[in-house]
């Protein structure tokens, strides 16, 4: 690549984005990445986040705040 970021999923191209609003969104963990990263399915694409803060797996349902993992919905 040219030194540019990677973009995974749709942009945000209005005042509200899945894991940038005011709420916590449930979202599905699709891959793990190193350094508390993962790949997560919104059901509108797949969008990279962090989960640094949680214990969760692949397959898991978590909640998503501002691009950061806070909990984990499932076991």
């Amino acid at each position: 690549m040219s030194g540019e970021e990677e973009t995974f999923g749709p942009a945000c191209v209005s005042d509200h984005c899945i894991t940038c609003a005011d709420v916590a969104v449930e979202v599905r963990i699709a891959r793990l990445l190193p350094d508390g990263l993962a790949d997560v399915d919104t059901g509108a694409g797949i969008e990279r986040v962090s989960v640094a803060l949680v214990s969760a797996a692949v397959g898991d349902t978590v909640l998503v705040h501002a691009g950061e993992a806070i909990a984990v919905v499932t076991p």
